[in-house]
């Protein structure tokens, strides 16, 4: 690749602001080329606070932030207006869907990452990773058949076939021209038509579905999913906070449950983290008024 930058897409609204803030800090501190990243943020809900919060990432270190509002994007709004709602994570879900169609088409690659996740090490080396002509690079997930086949490993099975492999969908190395060629949101609207966005987990099985079989396997460490403590000594490039537990609970002991709390603590920053937590505690009680 000629093309020296490094291009990393997040997806997030304005209630994950500051672990947004926090996955690109982990970033930055362990780059070697951090003049080199550029972050592209698809975000919606966005306050103007919030905003500048992670516009102090490009205070700290000399990255490029590109902004994509898709409050103002009528294929996002038309999208996530019409496709069913993940009501943990909202339809920001569907965003990552049409980055190729939001990016610079003279981008030809591009890294995904989920906001809950915390990097230590160098980025560059899974950017330049050779995909071997596979137009998606990812980790599989090891509860991807329980995901898609369910408790009794028999559901959805006119949809996936648990013998293929399924990876986690928040780490994904993106070659732009093969997503495009893929048409993804083409086939997300036939799998709506067709019942089948109704049944399956968003976004991630659909992704499944389009590039079944037609994925490169990256080694574990780059996306641990559900890590605690006990994984720290494995040395994970990617720690992946998918469980109930999440290092920005204030309660010591749930945070303590997963792997790198302290240190993620102060990658977010104490300001940040104390911010989140009050911000975390509003949302709860205007959500609890909201059903009073």
């Amino acid at each position: 690749m000629t093309d020296r930058a490094i291009h990393i897409a997040l997806t997030f609204d304005d209630d994950f602001w500051a672990p947004a803030f926090a996955t690109m800090r982990s970033i930055c501190l362990f780059s070697r080329r951090r003049s080199d990243l550029v972050f592209h943020l698809l975000h919606r809900t966005l306050s103007p606070q919030h905003r500048a919060d992670l516009e102090d990432i490009a205070k700290e270190f000399p990255v490029e932030l590109r902004w994509y509002d898709l409050d103002q994007s009528p294929l996002f709004e038309d999208i996530a207006a019409r496709m069913p709602v993940n009501k943990r994570l909202s339809n920001i879900v569907y965003a990552r869907l049409i980055v190729d169609r939001l990016i610079d088409p003279a981008i030809n690659r591009i890294l995904y990452l989920d906001c809950d996740m915390l990097v230590r090490d160098d980025i560059a080396t899974l950017y330049e990773w050779d995909l071997q002509g596979a137009p998606i690079a990812a980790v599989r997930d090891s509860i991807g058949a329980w995901l898609v086949a369910g408790r009794d490993v028999a559901n959805n099975r006119d949809i996936f076939d648990v013998a293929h492999p399924y990876f986690n969908a928040g780490m994904v190395l993106i070659d732009i021209a093969q997503w495009r060629a893929a048409d993804i949101i083409g086939c997300m609207e036939q799998a709506y038509a067709d019942g089948v966005m109704q049944r399956i987990y968003y976004d991630q099985d659909l992704l499944n579905l389009v590039f079944q079989d037609r994925w490169l396997q990256l080694p574990w460490r780059w996306n641990l999913i559900d890590a605690r403590p006990v994984h720290e000594g494995l040395d994970p490039a990617i720690i992946h906070y998918t469980g109930e537990s999440k290092p920005w609970f204030t309660l010591t002991s749930m945070r303590r449950s997963v792997a790198f709390a302290r240190f993620y603590r102060h990658v977010m920053t104490n300001k940040l983290f104390y911010d989140f937590a009050r911000h975390r505690r509003k949302r709860w009680w205007q959500k609890l008024l909201r059903r009073a």
